[in-house]
């Protein structure tokens, strides 16, 4: 008998299987050890060494393999494209000529439209929610094949998919990986999930004129039933890629190699600035009670150069702008809360010394002068260097932290002081008719690029730390983000393109060994199919050199000092 050694890594166990074992039979014969690890959920694929396989993949070499459910970062992404795929195969079996659009992420799900259908919202909900429970009850297998780029061509339903034809077209691959499920094709941007009938606990719902595709189990608990703003926002940029012609990689490609991508980049960037215009506008028609700019965003949503350029717009109708650091008004180490398991909390609002911060806004908005403490990162305590504060009349006092949205952080202060402003990167530019980039990958390639530029970490220890990062920001910011006055979305049409020149050598440099390769390799795939454009053409004040370099006022790209400081420490 000719047997394989594995190492499951859920158990931390070797153990001898036969050549050319399936990972789901391995599944079968753990089954009551793996569900007790997951609390029942079903299991969704495996890390064999480090690689992403679904579990038909067979074993014919040693390999370590770990297995995931929902929980798993990966298991997340196969959850949502696999039910994406039940969703697009439920809407073709009920209205054969219409048309499913994903637009973009909103809330707990995604957000799709139906194009093509003569019936009210309500009755294609109805019969497209009832089409995909009798896909999820009959547990139909979802199944890959490899084969040459001029078959699959011929079988991709390019009336149906016309972008998704395009670019499978213009790929330089001689093969290409299909899913299919139950006979219908589809060309998806990660493997799937065993089979329909692990995809439970989602809901496809009305929202505005199209649908929110809904994930189970919500991660975050938002404080709104809606997300109003955020949607509009998303709208907003649709309008204006759609006004470019550029609603998908494979137009911006277009664009670029017809030499398209210097009047491209000057566009984007002159839309910023009449937004950051319109907002520093809609402060000043306020300015008669407003005395404070609080700004919020996730990780590399460029709040830096926001909170810069808005300045200098506020400027422009004749305000003086001060900021405060909320870095300088963290709590001694001993009074930070920590996490379950025992490391420090440095995302909890409670790091912050709330009552002293509230303290020295009510002193300052009255007019006095304050003394304003500075955080020594090293020690993990506060002192007072006679760095001073004092506000004028007409003065604007700027707040810019991922807690600046939450009531708590000022709740001292009178709400009419206060203007709100909310920022992230939210992609519009879409791979296909069925793929959306998602705008926490947008923020995630910032964040290498920039880790790498300015704190000499590689892509490996960026992406370590990414799942951390993320939990901070469902915990802290995402909740309150409805609570902006105004949002400002710094994505770029034209940024995966500059980004591509960056973050593809970075992310080769992860190796197999890293737990993180597989990330390294989603991303890779993405980047590979995007062409790039020269960085020389990007301006100085762009968000973009928030993350590159070359900003015309670099001391306040080490404005996230904080995180630097705590990362060394630990």
């Amino acid at each position: 008998m000719n047997e394989i050694e594995i190492v499951i890594e859920n158990f931390n166990e070797r153990r001898f299987v036969e050549h050319g074992t399936t990972l789901a039979e391995i599944v079968n014969q753990s089954k009551s050890r793996l569900m007790e690890l997951t609390g029942g959920r079903p299991i969704l694929g495996a890390m064999v060494n480090n690689r992403l396989q679904t579990l038909q993949y067979r074993i014919y070499n040693p390999r370590t393999v770990e297995f995931f459910d929902i929980s798993h970062r990966q298991g997340k992404r196969l959850f949502q494209h696999s039910l994406g795929f039940m969703c697009y195969k439920a809407v073709k079996d009920t209205y054969p000529n219409a048309r499913l659009y994903f637009d973009h992420s909103l809330l707990n799900g995604t957000y799709c439209r139906i194009e093509g259908v003569d019936a009210d919202q309500a009755t294609v909900r109805e019969n497209v929610s009832r089409r995909m429970a009798q896909l999820e009850q009959q547990d139909l297998p979802f199944t890959s094949r490899l084969m040459l780029k001029e078959d699959a061509l011929k079988i991709v339903p390019r009336d149906e998919m016309p972008e998704t034809y395009r670019l499978l077209s213009n790929l330089k691959q001689l093969y290409i990986e299909m899913q299919f499920l139950d006979g219908t094709v589809h060309k998806i941007a990660s493997r799937t999930v065993p089979s329909t009938g692990c995809l439970s606990g989602w809901s496809f719902e009305i929202f505005e004129d199209g649908y929110l595709l809904n994930m189970p189990e919500p991660e975050i608990k938002y404080r709104f039933d809606r997300a109003d703003k955020l949607f509009n926002i998303f709208q907003e940029h649709h309008r204006w890629v759609k006004l470019l012609r550029i609603p998908t990689i494979t137009d911006l490609n277009t664009v670029i190699q017809a030499g398209g991508s210097n009047r491209l980049v000057q566009v984007a960037e002159a839309l910023h600035e009449k937004k950051y215009a319109e907002i520093a506008e809609m402060i000043h028609s306020h300015s008669d009670r407003v005395r404070m700019v609080l700004i919020a965003g996730p990780s590399s949503s460029g709040k830096t150069t926001s909170c810069r350029r808005l300045s200098v717009q506020l400027n422009v109708l004749g305000h003086d702008v001060k900021q405060i650091s909320l870095d300088d008004y963290f709590v001694c180490r001993d009074r930070t809360p920590k996490l379950p398991n025992g490391e420090y909390d440095f995302e909890s609002i409670d790091a912050l010394d709330l009552p002293l911060l509230n303290e020295h806004l009510q002193r300052l908005f009255k007019g006095e002068e304050v003394k304003v403490p500075t955080f020594d990162f090293v020690k993990g305590n506060p002192y007072f260097s006679g760095k001073t504060l004092q506000l004028k009349p007409h003065d604007l006092l700027l707040i810019e932290g991922i807690h600046a949205l939450n009531p708590k952080l000022t709740e001292q202060i009178a709400d009419e002081l206060k203007f709100k402003v909310y920022v992230s990167a939210l992609t519009q530019v879409a791979i296909d008719d069925q793929n959306i980039i998602h705008s926490s990958d947008n923020r995630l390639m910032r964040r290498i690029v920039r880790d790498n530029s300015f704190r000499g970490w590689n892509a490996c220890e960026t992406l370590k730390r990414w799942d951390n990062v993320q939990a901070g920001e469902r915990k802290h910011i995402f909740p309150y983000q409805e609570n902006a006055d105004v949002m400002f979305n710094s994505a770029l049409f034209y940024e995966p393109a500059l980004l591509k020149a960056y973050v593809e050598p970075l992310l080769k440099q992860v190796p197999e060994n890293c737990k993180e390769y597989a990330e390294a390799r989603r991303l890779l795939n993405f980047v590979e199919i995007i062409e790039p454009i020269d960085p020389k053409t990007i301006p100085p004040t762009s968000v973009m050199r928030e993350f590159l370099g070359g900003s015309e006022d670099r001391s306040l790209l080490y404005s996230d000092g904080f995180h630097v400081a705590v990362m060394i420490e630990l």
